[in-house]
């Protein structure tokens, strides 16, 4: 079993009531406090690095995390990130695409605060210790735990708001159970290339989503405010409607535009349809595929490529899976 360092970064399973003097939930516990309740067989590191909610990380917030978790697996050491459900499945996709073949970096939090009935933060901790610790989890990279399943964070997804069993992976289920503080794995996520470390990860990239009679303007819309690259959502399979497909062929070959689908086990087609709006069109436009991808997710690739300075190709080849 490898050593752990826990990194704590705020959220729900740091918060308590009316802790900052204002009504509701806010982060309050540091990483000292939210170790101190794991057994005492489980010796770990902790550290804190943020004390915000999920809504609340930036850009190079994010980067920060997802730097300071690498370093420690280059140490030769699991890592746990604690932060806010909100926002996890970024900070995990940010963790996977940085990070290498070695100890993974598992992504926790909670559903509820710290001090509610039934909190589940303490469960999701100590299980998440447990499947940074693990060998079985070699070269596994950026992963979710949540209610005893892990994640690979190319496939996650938050599914419910306020449920503890709020993360799933749609399109492959989880790669792995925590039962009886030992990992069940019965699939290997697989993973793409490793990206340089960025130095800054603020960049203008937008998330537009397409939709029944959408006349484009949105996408000119935010073409307009000259980003540094964009996201866009199509339906289905990989498809626009034609006025949406008069925008992007606008949009000219110096935007990197990454397209995903909506659906949640979406497949990007390439040639079974030919109307106008099809894959073939969309495709032909030169966007960057990422059909299995959440928004969110492949946002996270796009600004880590940014950030590393990768263009053109390089910048393209971020997005390629396999072994």
């Amino acid at each position: 079993m490898r050593e752990v360092t826990v990194l704590a970064a705020g959220g729900t399973i740091s918060s308590m009531q009316g802790a900052s003097g204002a009504p509701g939930a806010s982060p309050t516990l540091d990483a000292a406090a939210l170790v101190a309740g794991l057994p005492a067989a489980l010796t770990v590191e902790a550290r804190s690095l943020r004390s915000v909610s999920g809504p609340q990380l930036t850009n190079d917030d994010a980067l920060a995390l997802a730097s300071a978790a690498v370093a420690e697996t280059e140490r030769g050491r699991g890592v746990v990130l604690t932060s806010g459900t909100d926002t996890i499945e970024e900070v995990a996709m940010l963790c996977d695409v940085l990070v290498g073949d070695g100890p993974p970096i598992v992504v926790t939090g909670a559903i509820r605060p710290a001090d509610a009935p039934g909190a589940d933060g303490p469960a999701n901790l100590l299980d998440a210790v447990v499947a940074a610790a693990s060998p079985v989890t070699e070269g596994a990279g950026g992963l979710v735990c949540f209610a005893g399943e892990l994640h690979a964070a190319r496939t996650v997804r938050k599914i419910d708001s306020t449920a503890p069993h709020a993360f799933a992976s749609p399109r492959s289920g989880p790669i792995a159970r925590v039962v009886e503080g030992r990992v069940d794995v019965f699939a290997k996520p697989l993973r793409g290339p490793r990206v340089p470390m960025p130095e800054t990860l603020e960049f203008w990239t937008p998330i537009v989503t397409t939709w029944l009679g959408d006349d484009g303007s949105l996408l000119r819309a935010t073409v307009n405010t000259e980003p540094d690259g964009l996201v866009l959502v199509g339906l289905g399979a990989g498809h626009l409607p034609p006025r949406a497909l008069a925008a992007l062929r606008e949009c000219g070959p110096a935007l990197p535009v990454v397209f995903v689908v909506r659906p949640e086990r979406g497949h990007l087609l390439r040639e079974t349809y030919g109307y106008e709006g099809s894959e073939r069109d969309v495709l032909a436009t030169g966007v960057i595929e990422a059909g299995n991808l959440s928004g969110p997710a492949a946002r996270m690739l796009l600004l880590a490529g940014l950030g590393a300075a990768l263009r053109g190709e390089d910048l393209r080849s971020v997005f390629a899976v396999g072994p």
